[in-house]
C-alpha cells in the first residue's frame, strides 16, 4: 500500500505507474483505493462509478475498471456535504461532520471488494488517501492505517520533495504515529526530485537515522504524467492544463465544482487550439471562438455562482459576436432555460433560470444515469465514445428537433440552438475519439492533429513504468508483496 505525506504528493502516479511495470513484466495486477474524494469520477463497464484515478490505474494494469477497484467514493457538493458512492451506486449524501462517526461498515465493504480482487490477481496495488499523519481522523479511519491493519497490508510511506519538507514529512510522520502504524510502514519514497539524486544522499541518511525506515528509491520528475488525467480539482488548481500558441482559442469556465475536468484534455493535444481555464474574478477574453461550460457536482449552485461572476453578460456578448458555445452534462443543463430542483437535492427546493440558449428544461432527480455510451454526431459522421454520469432528465423542443448526437442504439442527446452555435450534451470523455475532435475543430476553422489521445495515455504509463524499474528497488517491493500474499 502507497500512503503519502499529504494530499497530492504523486500516490495515484506511483501506483499507476507500478501497475503498469508489474503488468508489463506478466503479473496480474489489480489497482485498490479504499475510500477516494474527488469529482473527477469514471463509468464502470459493471455499472458504477469510482475515482478518475483507478480507473487510470486499471488502464495501466489493462484491465476493465470495476466498482471494486474503489468501493467507497465521497464527491465533495458544497463545503460540508459530499455525495457517498458505495460500490459505483449514490446511497445518499455525508456531512463533512460525520466523517469522524464509525464507519465500520464501510470498512467492511473496501476489505471484501480488496479480497475480492486478491481472488483474481497475483499483485493488487492500494493508494491511501491524504496521509495516514493527520492523527485526528485515526480512530474511524478506513483510508490508510484503519483499512492496512484490518486487510494486513505492508504500507509504503511516499513524500513529496517538490514541495519541500520532505525530511520532515517523513520523520514527523513516524513522531506522531503510534507504535503499531509505525510499524506498519515498511520503508518510503522520495518523489517529484528534479535534478542530480546523488546531491539527497545525506538526506536519506537522515530520514533512515531518524525513522529506522530504508529508501525503496528516489523518483524523478517525471515530464509524462502530464498526459495523464488529473486525479482532482486539486491538480487543476496546482497547474491549470493549458495550450497557447495555437491560432483557435477555447475558454472553459473554472466553475468552483467542476467536475470530470479531464474531458478535455484531448484538446491539448491539437497545436491549432489554445486552452485556457477562466479563473473566478476574470471576465471572458473577446477573440474566444468556443466557450465550454463544463460538468459540475453542484450545479444550482455554480449556475448562481456563474451569474454573480457576471459571465452571462460576457456569454451573451460571445454569442453575438458569433461564438460558440458548449456545454456538457451541468453545462447542458445550464444551457437551457430552467433546472428543477423540486427534491431538494442541491438545498432546499427551487427552480433557477437557465441562460436560456437551448429550448430545453432540466428536472434534477435522485437516479444517476451511469452508462458507457458511443454513436455520432447528428450533423456529422464523426463518431464518439463516452459515458454518462449525471442525476436529472432534460427535455425540450430543441432537444426534439435538433439533438447533438445519436447513439448506436439509435436513441438522441443533448441539443443545438437554430443556427447550430450552441449545443449541449450530457456525455463526458466527447472528444477522446480522434474523429469526434477532428469534427469539432473543423467547426472552429482548425484542423485536428490527428493524434490519438488513448495511445498518449498508454506511451506516457510505459514511460512512467520505465523511470520506476531504474530509480525504485522492485526486487524488494515484489518481497513486500509476497508478505501482503501471505
Amino acid at each position: 500500500m502507497i500512503q503519502g505525506c499529504g494530499s497530492d504528493v504523486g500516490k495515484s502516479l506511483l501506483v499507476a505507474g507500478l501497475c503498469r511495470l508489474f503488468t508489463n513484466r506478466g503479473l496480474v495486477v489489480r489497482p485498490f483505493k479504499p475510500q477516494n474524494m474527488s469529482n473527477n469520477a469514471a463509468v464502470t463497464a459493471d455499472g458504477g462509478e469510482i475515482g478518475r484515478a483507478q480507473a487510470l490505474q486499471a488502464i495501466a494494469c489493462r484491465t476493465p475498471p470495476t466498482v471494486h477497484m474503489n468501493p467507497v467514493l465521497l464527491k465533495p457538493q458544497s463545503s460540508n456535504v459530499s455525495q457517498l458512492i458505495v460500490r459505483g451506486q449514490r446511497v445518499g449524501d455525508i456531512a463533512a461532520m460525520a466523517y469522524g462517526e464509525p464507519r465500520g461498515h464501510l470498512l467492511h465493504i473496501a476489505v471484501e471488494s480488496y479480497r475480492s480482487l486478491q481472488g483474481e490477481a497475483d499483485l493488487v496495488l492500494v493508494e491511501g488517501a491524504g496521509s495516514p499523519a493527520e492523527t485526528n481522523l485515526r480512530e474511524h479511519d478506513i483510508a490508510n492505517m484503519g483499512f492496512a491493519h484490518v486487510a494486513d497490508v505492508p504500507v509504503i510511506l511516499a513524500a513529496d520533495i517538490e514541495r519541500g519538507h520532505a525530511i520532515a514529512a517523513l520523520a514527523g510522520a513516524h513522531a506522531v504515529l503510534d507504535v503499531p502504524d509505525r510499524n506498519r510502514i515498511r520503508g518510503f519514497i522520495i518523489n517529484k526530485f528534479r535534478g542530480d539524486t546523488r546531491l539527497f544522499a545525506e538526506g536519506l541518511l537522515t530520514i533512515q537515522r531518524h525513522t529506522g525506515w530504508p529508501g525503496f528509491g528516489v523518483v524523478p520528475w517525471l515530464p509524462a504524467a502530464a498526459r495523464l488525467p488529473a486525479e482532482d480539482a486539486a491538480s487543476l488548481e496546482a497547474a491549470l492544463p493549458s495550450h497557447t500558441g495555437g491560432p483557435v482559442r477555447i475558454g472553459i469556465l473554472k466553475l468552483p465544482h467542476i467536475a470530470n475536468f479531464d474531458d478535455f484534455d484531448p484538446l491539448l493535444l491539437d497545436p491549432q487550439l489554445s486552452i485556457e481555464y477562466i479563473l473566478p474574478g476574470r471576465a471572458l477574453p473577446a477573440g474566444l471562438q468556443l466557450v465550454i461550460i463544463p460538468g459540475s457536482k453542484a450545479t444550482v449552485s455554480d449556475l448562481e455562482f456563474l451569474y454573480r461572476e457576471g459571465w452571462h453578460i460576457d456569454l451573451a456578448a460571445h454569442v453575438r459576436r458569433g461564438g460558440r458555445v458548449l456545454g456538457i452534462c451541468a453545462g447542458y443543463q445550464m444551457l437551457g432555460r430552467s433546472i428543477d430542483d423540486r427534491e431538494g437535492l442541491e438545498g432546499p427546493p427551487r427552480t433557477i433560470e437557465g441562460l436560456g440558449y437551448l429550448d430545453v428544461d432540466t428536472v434534477l432527480a435522485s437516479r444517476k444515469a451511469l452508462r458507457i455510451v458511443a454513436g455520432h454526431f447528428c450533423d456529422s459522421d464523426a463518431t464518439f465514445s463516452g459515458y454518462e454520469m449525471h442525476m436529472g432528465v432534460t427535455r425540450g423542443a430543441d432537444g426534439e428537433r435538433r439533438p447533438y448526437l445519436r447513439f448506436r442504439d439509435g436513441s438522441f442527446d443533448g441539443a443545438s440552438s437554430s443556427d447550430g452555435r450552441v449545443a449541449g450534451c450530457y456525455v463526458h470523455g466527447l472528444v477522446r475519439d480522434p474523429s469526434a475532435r477532428q469534427w469539432l475543430l473543423s467547426t472552429l476553422g482548425a484542423a485536428s492533429s490527428g493524434i490519438d489521445y488513448d495511445s498518449s495515455v498508454d506511451s506516457a504509463l510505459d514511460e512512467i513504468a520505465t523511470t520506476l524499474a531504474t530509480t525504485l528497488d522492485i526486487g524488494a517491493l515484489l518481497a513486500l508483496s509476497q508478505e501482503a500474499r501471505r
